[in-house]
């Protein structure tokens, strides 16, 4: 096998599969990435047998064959040679040689034949979604996961489809995040939950443009991603997601309008006294036309008032500061409606069209320190 192409060229592609490169296994050749090379095509790919990400590159092809090679070690090589062409040729004793000007590494791999192939998608069941509107259905939802493996279905999303609509669920049993997107076209109903990592991952591979396409494509147990020249395919979580529905009451006893970014930055200032560990939460006395929040914690006290939009009854209820924040660093309304029944029952922040929702669970709190 024979190649050349750009340090750049190669470096992208090798930093798109490197997040499918597993880091705990037994198998050697799971820590590899593959690289291919066909006719015309040079082709990248890992796979850690739950995610599996396939890239194209450009490049000069002089002779076809294949070969695994450490992910990490070839990486690391092809970060820091010079900023020119690279050159990689291998020979039969699967001996990599990797040069760029005056650089040359000769580093051993493995046989590619060894190298697991990626799980063939039946291309039946599918929707299309621009790069942006999914990079920021990711970002609006993913910070609401649980990383607790040992209930794996919240540590994904769920994904449903019926009719034109999209809609993503993330929750952790503090906190539920809801998007809804209308799509171009009417699908079949789907619904699969999508590992959180999946997300992430490919979230960081997603260019965001509003042209650019990204095909989903399903079948029972993996989900595929098809974007310009990489393919990212990940087995979905097992199992019924659960029933949101029936904790997303219509009725409220408070509802307020307010500034967001005033009321993110006031948590956020309030924050300045929380350490990490402390679970203390911010309280938040809702009166006529203006909303009061305090914090007290062993650094010291913070109050500060914000003028609001109230309807209905009065209230005194305590939130995790973070949770409030994660929340509303994702919305980009100016004004929020947030949704109240009492101290003991979750907020709602929701725009009218319910293009999002946001539950929050209240944290109970000392009313005497107040």
């Amino acid at each position: 096998m024979k190649i050349v192409c750009t340090k750049s060229s190669l470096l992208q592609g090798v930093n798109i599969v490197l997040k499918a490169v597993s880091n705990k296994t037994t198998l050697p050749i799971l820590e590899c990435i593959l690289l291919e090379v066909s006719n015309q095509t040079i082709t990248l790919t890992a796979n850690d047998m739950e995610l599996g990400i396939k890239t194209v590159i450009e490049g000069n092809v002089l002779e076809p064959g294949k070969i695994a090679l450490n992910a990490k070690l070839f990486s690391e090589i092809v970060r820091k040679l010079p900023d020119n062409d690279i050159t990689i040729t291998t020979n039969s004793s699967h001996q990599a040689v990797i040069t760029c000007e005056k650089s040359k590494f000769t580093i051993s791999g493995q046989g590619g034949e060894d190298f697991p192939l990626l799980p063939e998608i039946e291309k039946q069941q599918s929707i299309t979604i621009s790069q942006f509107m999914l990079k920021e259905v990711i970002r609006q939802t993913i910070f609401s996961i649980s990383d607790n493996e040992s209930n794996k279905l919240m540590t994904g999303e769920l994904f449903e489809i019926s009719d034109n609509n999209l809609k993503v669920v993330s929750l952790d049993g503090h906190r539920i995040s809801i998007r809804n997107i209308e799509l171009k076209d009417c699908y079949e109903n789907i619904k699969v939950v999508v590992p959180g990592k999946t997300l992430s991952d490919l979230s960081k591979i997603l260019n965001g443009g509003t042209e650019d396409e990204v095909h989903i494509y399903f079948t029972n147990k993996h989900i595929l991603f098809e974007l310009d020249q990489t393919i990212v395919v990940s087995r979905l979580l097992e199992g019924e997601y659960y029933n949101i529905n029936q904790m997303l009451s219509t009725d409220y006893e408070t509802k307020i309008q307010i500034n967001k970014k005033e009321f993110l930055n006031c948590i956020d200032r309030a924050s300045l006294l929380i350490r990490e560990s402390d679970k203390k939460p911010i309280v938040i006395n809702i009166q006529e036309d203006s909303m009061q929040l305090s914090i007290q914690s062993f650094i010291g006290s913070m109050k500060e008032e914000i003028y609001i939009r109230k309807e209905g009854k009065d209230l005194l209820i305590g939130f995790n500061p973070k949770f409030l924040m994660d929340a509303l660093r994702v919305i980009d309304d100016e004004v929020i409606d947030i949704y109240l029944v009492n101290p003991k029952a979750p907020c709602f922040i929701k725009d009218a069209a319910q293009s999002y929702v946001y539950l929050i669970l209240p944290v109970n709190f000392n009313a005497a320190n107040i």
